[in-house]
């Protein structure tokens, strides 16, 4: 196999590169790491010293590939398919791109921030930062419900990168900062959802989810 995704399937982040990945029915193996777990953790830093997943190895090409937006960006260029993620006209381009770090800056980074604090010892928590978090995202959700009052993806009519980056963070909202008071970013969330790609990643994610904290 050509392609090795070094990830792990509650990873919102890795959420992201299997959305593309199963849009285009692009071939990958898929290399599950624990951080947790001695021998699984040295064998990716042997991959990529950082040891923050998603990581795509690319053997034909010799290439390793950090980062979601950039494995995206990679995969659009060498293994393009029947979805387009990463328009070719570069106005269209920088609007997905713009969209693609809003999700992750404003949605998915705060997110993270909320359920991850969960999962500190006790007197680790971090009270100031989490409702920080949870008022950025009820920023970028105002501004995203007025967005999406028009436009059935992220970026237009067309679905893009910049849906694989929303729809991690709004599928863990339901845990985070709910969306229930903006219909629109709810009528989205759950049109991603049902998104055949995003829904496999789910469907995979199933048997851990039992693991992230809910409140």
């Amino acid at each position: 196999m050509s392609l090795l995704l070094y990830m792990h399937p509650l990873s919102s982040f890795c959420h992201k590169v299997l959305i593309a990945l199963y849009e285009n029915d692009t071939p990958f193996e898929p290399r599950m790491v624990r951080l947790d777990d001695e021998a699984s953790r040295e064998d990716f830093r042997k991959v990529w010293p950082i040891l923050r997943f998603p990581v795509l190895r690319d053997e034909t090409r010799g290439r390793t590939v950090p980062e979601s937006s950039i494995i995206i960006e990679y995969l659009a260029l060498h293994y393009p398919g029947r979805t387009t993620l990463v328009p070719i006209g570069p106005q269209a381009a920088l609007a997905v791109r713009e969209r693609d770090r809003f999700f992750d800056l404003y949605l998915h980074v705060p997110t993270q921030k909320i359920i991850t604090d969960r999962m500190r010892p006790k007197g680790g928590h971090d009270p100031i930062g989490v409702e920080q978090a949870r008022a950025q995202l009820r920023t970028a959700y105002a501004l995203l419900d007025q967005e999406m009052s028009q436009r059935t993806w992220a970026a237009g009519n067309e679905f893009t990168m910049a849906d694989c980056a929303a729809a991690p963070p709004l599928f863990y909202s339901a845990w985070a900062e709910p969306v229930d008071d903006f219909p629109h970013i709810a009528a989205y969330r759950q049109r991603l959802m049902e998104r055949p790609s995003f829904a496999r990643a789910l469907r995979e994610a199933e048997p851990y989810l039992q693991f992230v904290p809910k409140a």
